[in-house]
C-alpha cells in the first residue's frame, strides 16, 4: 500500500504544479486517513469523491453534504479535501458552478480519485458473500417480474425487434435449419464448469439432447468418421434434468466488489461460439443496426458522448447489473418467429447454476457473463427497448418507423451496457428500461450538467477529462510479468496523458526492477517505455 500511497503524492504534486495549487495539506489528508482506513480509502473513498464532484457537474452545484466524510471549507459550500482543485469549478462562497469552471481541475481531482479505483484485488469474504446474494436476490426479482407479467407483457416489443434485427434473424435462421459450413463451433479463453483445460476440451465426451435436436455432435463436435465411432461409444445425450449447471464464482475486480461471472461447460461454450461468430458480425454489417450496435469499436460512442458533453443533446447511460436482468422470457419472445434461431439459442443456454452458499438454482435470466452469446443478445434487447420507447414519446406509428429509425442515425448507441440516446428523450427510456426489468446506473449516467461517459472515455464540455487508472498490484519481481506488464501500460498511460513527472517517477522504479527496459515505438509489442521522441 505504501508505493500505491506515495503514487498518488506524485499524481497531486504535479497537477499542484500544473495548476498552482498547494497541496500539501491534500498530502497530509491522504497520508493520515491512508495509516488509519487502510487501503479502502484509496480504492473505495476517494473514486466516492470524484463520483460525488460527477453529480454536482451535472446538477451545477456543489454542497457540503455532497462530500459525506470529509470536512467543509470555511466558507461552508466546498470540501476541504483538494479545495484549491475544487475552487477552480465551483464558487467557494455559494457552491455554484462558476460561467468557465476548469476542465483541468476537473481532471486532476478526477485523476487523483479515482487512481486506485480499479486495482484488481481480492475483496473480504463478506463482500464476497453479498455478491453471492445478491446474484441470488437478481434471481428471485425477476422470477416474480415472470409470474406476474407472463401474459403479454412483451409483446408491443416484436414488431421494433421484427425491425432491426428480422433480416438477419431471417438469414441465421436459415443456415441453421440447413446446417450451413459457416456454422464453426470453437472454444473460448474462459475457464469451463467441468474444469477442462485448453487442449482436453477439444476431447468433447458430453453433449445434451436440446443441442442433437437443432445442432447434432455429428455435425459439431465430431470431426472425421474414426472419431465418430469413439465418440459415440463413449459418450451419451444428457437430458435436461442431468445437465451440468454453470458454475458462479466470483473474479477479482475491486476491493469494493468482486466481478460476479458463470463458467460454461465446455460443451455449452463450444456452441455458444458458434453461434456467436454468425450474430456479432451480421449485426456490425446489417445496414440497419450497423449504426447502432458495436462489439469491437468503442470509438463512435465516445464521441457520441463528447458531442453530448458540448451541447447537451446526448445522455449517457450506464446499467446495473445489466447480463444478469435479460430475461429468458424476454428473448424467447423476440425471437419467436425464427424457430431455428431460437431453439439454437435456447440449447446453447444452460438453465441452472450452481452458486456458493445457495447450491443448485434455476435461471430465470438469460445468461450471466461467462456466455459468449450474453453481450450481442443483451444489446438486441437493449436497442428494442430504446427505440420502442423513442417512438412512443414520438407517437410515431408503425408506418413511419422505417423513417423514424433513419433519424435516429447518430443520436442512439449501444455497446454493451454503455448507452447513448437523445437527451429529450432519456426520461421516456430510463423508465421503460425499468419497465421491461432493467436497472439505471443514475450514479454514472448523465443527461444534465457538462459532463458526460461513455466506453472509457469522459469528457467536460468537449475536453478529454479522461483519467489513468492503476489495474494491477506493485510486482515484488520481474516474474510477476503480468503486474510488469501491467505497469509498464500504466507508464505509458501518463506519457501519454501529460504527466510526464509521473511518468518519469515510473521509469526510475521499472529501471531497478527490470533488466532491460528500452525505449521503444509506441506501436511496438515489445514491453518498454514510449517517448514522443523516436528511439534511434
Amino acid at each position: 500500500m505504501k508505493s500505491l500511497i506515495i503514487l498518488t503524492r506524485q499524481v497531486l504534486i504535479e497537477f499542484g504544479n500544473l495548476l498552482g495549487t498547494d497541496t500539501s495539506r491534500d498530502w497530509e489528508t491522504v497520508s493520515t486517513r491512508s495509516r488509519c482506513e487502510g487501503i479502502s480509502f484509496l480504492t473505495i473513498t476517494l473514486p466516492d469523491f470524484a463520483h460525488q464532484l460527477e453529480g454536482c457537474l451535472s446538477r451545477g452545484q456543489a454542497r457540503p453534504s455532497d462530500f459525506p466524510g470529509f470536512k467543509t471549507s470555511k466558507s461552508g459550500h466546498l470540501p476541504a479535501f483538494l479545495q484549491g482543485f475544487v475552487s477552480l469549478i465551483f464558487d467557494r462562497n455559494t457552491g455554484k458552478l462558476l460561467s468557465e469552471p476548469s476542465s483541468e481541475a476537473i481532471q486532476a481531482i478526477r485523476q487523483i480519485c479515482l487512481l486506485h479505483s480499479k486495482v484488481e484485488m481480492p475483496t473480504t469474504e463478506r463482500r464476497e458473500r453479498r455478491a453471492f446474494k445478491q446474484f441470488i436476490e437478481c434471481e428471485k426479482e425477476m422470477y416474480a417480474r415472470e409470474e406476474s407479467d407472463r401474459e403479454g407483457h412483451y409483446g408491443p416489443l416484436r414488431p421494433i425487434f421484427t425491425l432491426l434485427f428480422g433480416d438477419i434473424c431471417n438469414r441465421l435462421d436459415r443456415m441453421l435449419y440447413d446446417l450451413d459450413d459457416a456454422i464453426v463451433p470453437k472454444h473460448g479463453p474462459g475457464s469451463t464448469a467441468d474444469r477442462l483445460g485448453s487442449n482436453s476440451r477439444w476431447l468433447l465426451r458430453t453433449w445434451t439432447s436440446r443441442l442433437e435436436e437443432v445442432l447434432p455432435a455429428w455435425f459439431m463436435a465430431v470431426p472425421n468418421e474414426k472419431w465418430a465411432s469413439i465418440f459415440y461409444d463413449g459418450s451419451s445425450l444428457l437430458e435436461p434434468g442431468s445437465e451440468p449447471p454453470v458454475r458462479v464464482v466470483s473474479v477479482p475486480k475491486t476491493l469494493k466488489t468482486p466481478r460476479i461471472i458463470a463458467m460454461e461447460p465446455a460443451h455449452m461454450q463450444y456452441v455458444q461460439q458458434a453461434l456467436k461468430m454468425l450474430l456479432v458480425p451480421a449485426l456490425e454489417e446489417s445496414p440497419v443496426v450497423k449504426d447502432f450496435v458495436r462489439f469491437t469499436d468503442q470509438v463512435p460512442n465516445q464521441e457520441l458522448a463528447r458531442k453530448g458533453s458540448v451541447d447537451g443533446s446526448l445522455a449517457t447511460l450506464d446499467l446495473s447489473e445489466a447480463s444478469d436482468r435479460v430475461s429468458n422470457l424476454l428473448v424467447l419472445e423476440m425471437f419467436e418467429y425464427w424457430p431455428h434461431l431460437s431453439a439454437a439459442i435456447q440449447a446453447s443456454r444452460s438453465t441452472r447454476a450452481d452458486v456458493p452458499g445457495h447450491g443448485v438454482i434455476p435461471l430465470t435470466k438469460f445468461a450471466s457473463m461467462g456466455s459468449a452469446l450474453t453481450f450481442p443478445i443483451e444489446a438486441m434487447i437493449f436497442l428494442t427497448v430504446i427505440i420502442y420507447s423513442i417512438f412512443n414519446q414520438l407517437e410515431l406509428s408503425s408506418s413511419q418507423y422505417r423513417k423514424g429509425l433513419n433519424d435516429l442515425r447518430g443520436l442512439v448507441a449501444v455497446y454493451g451496457d454503455d448507452i447513448i440516446v437523445p437527451a429529450d428523450q432519456v426520461h421516456g427510456v430510463i423508465a421503460d428500461l425499468e419497465l421491461f426489468g432493467f436497472k439505471v446506473n443514475a450514479r454514472k449516467s448523465f443527461w444534465s450538467g457538462r459532463f458526460r461517459e461513455s466506453c472509457g472515455k469522459e469528457y467536460f464540455n468537449g475536453d478529454d477529462v479522461s483519467v489513468v487508472k492503476v489495474r494491477r498490484t506493485i510486482p515484488k519481481s520481474r516474474q510477476q510479468a503480468t503486474e510488469v506488464a501491467s505497469w509498464v501500460s500504466t507508464r505509458n498511460q501518463f506519457y501519454w496523458s501529460g504527466l510526464w513527472q509521473t511518468a518519469r517517477y515510473l521509469d526510475s522504479w521499472l529501471q531497478k526492477l527490470l533488466k532491460f527496459y528500452n525505449t521503444v515505438p509506441s506501436s511496438s509489442s515489445v514491453l518498454g517505455r514510449h517517448s514522443a521522441v523516436s528511439p534511434r
